[in-house]
């Protein structure tokens, strides 16, 4: 037994001990697995194994991606790795030496025109890490009422905030985030879509270029479809036309009178009071719910989705802990719970759609 601050503790084990190493050092290494996802996209690999049917030598693949023969072993090292964090698969051949490498579901979603690649490229560029650097300081580091102060880890570390035209990534994270928005609306569309059965008009709010709301649109043609966004955003947005019109205004002023209201993505920008005053106003712009109606909320829901173990877990504390970084909000049922009352509202509906984010159908 040892004594630790007084206190009797038992000695760990030698396979505790050497399951503690392993997880520390999982940890301390774990942007290597970042690093290598980044460094596959970055090459093309994907894109290579696809091209060739769905699997490829090492040869092959070092040949599409332009890697120098010199480099083939470093080149096995991190088909390795990705291989073993599930990235990819190996077929074997019979002295045990990989044949070739394949895609799996993972891998598949970062090809083809669904591609989710500059999300990769996006979450683990530069612009996004560095501002974890800085945490420590952004911690110990009390709030203060100057202008000047930081309103964000990301402002600490870049002197503006995540949304300024002079991030160096700002092309990559639109791109990134439109594929995210089409991947989220087949989903939605292609498996709930009685979400949106019985409405006859909606608001986007804060929806952007309406990638969304054109897609409800097409697949409800009886529909009427309203993109809300601020000025900038629509005097820049596309000509709409048929059932989809776009309307400049300030969700924290109001909101056009529609059947539902749809808040993609919007939410976990917002601390509950901000959350709570949107709310009020997508409120005052529905019907009662006899009438049909309600909020469509599109949000990650800790700790609600279908198939969770520790992978999904993490991951969705890793993107709360993300979040942050931008003075954003992961949030539990229980708060998003509490936010709804607050607003006024009387009941809710969770459906995950996409891993871990969920439809949430909030009722007046």
């Amino acid at each position: 037994m040892a004594f630790v601050h007084g206190e009797q503790q038992a000695v760990p084990s030698d396979e505790d001990m050497v399951g503690a190493f392993a997880l520390l050092y999982h940890h301390a290494f774990s942007y290597i697995k970042t690093m290598a996802l980044k460094c596959a996209v970055e090459l093309g690999i994907p894109d290579a194994i696809h091209g060739r049917g769905g699997a490829a030598t090492l040869a092959e693949i070092a040949n599409d991606a332009g890697v120098h023969e010199s480099r083939l072993p470093d080149l096995r090292c991190l088909m390795k790795l990705l291989t073993t964090s599930g990235i990819f698969r190996a077929t074997a051949a019979d002295g045990g030496e990989v044949a070739s490498y394949g895609l799996t579901v993972a891998s598949s979603l970062v090809v083809g025109p669904r591609s989710l690649s500059n999300m990769v490229r996006f979450d683990s560029g530069p612009v996004s890490l560095t501002p974890f650097f800085d945490m420590p300081t952004w911690l110990r580091t009390a709030p203060a009422p100057e202008p000047e102060t930081p309103k964000s880890l990301f402002e600490l570390t870049h002197g503006r905030s995540r949304w300024d035209p002079a991030n160096d990534d700002n092309d990559t994270m639109n791109v990134a985030a439109f594929a995210e928005s089409q991947l989220l609306i087949e989903a939605v569309l292609g498996g709930h879509r009685d979400v949106f059965h019985g409405l006859t008009s909606l608001v986007d709010v804060g929806g952007g270029q309406g990638s969304f709301a054109k897609a409800i649109a097409a697949a409800f043609p009886g529909i009427k479809c309203t993109i809300m966004d601020l000025p900038h955003v629509v005097d820049d947005a596309p000509v709409a036309g048929g059932d989809v019109q776009f309307v400049a205004g300030d969700m924290f002023e109001s909101i056009p009178t529609a059947d539902a209201v749809l808040l993609k993505y919007v939410l976990h920008c917002w601390d509950d009071n901000n959350c709570a005053k949107i709310l009020k106003h997508c409120k005052d712009a529905i019907p009662a719910r006899d009438a049909g109606g309600k909020v469509v909320i599109t949000e990650m829901v800790l700790g609600s989705g279908p198939h969770r173990d520790t992978k999904v877990a993490e991951t969705e504390e890793m993107h709360s802990l993300f979040l942050t970084c931008i003075s954003g909000v992961g949030r539990e049922e229980h708060e998003w719970k509490k936010i709804f009352r607050d607003a006024g509202f009387n009941d809710y509906k969770i459906t995950p759609v996409m891993g871990p984010i969920s439809v949430i159908e909030v009722y007046p």
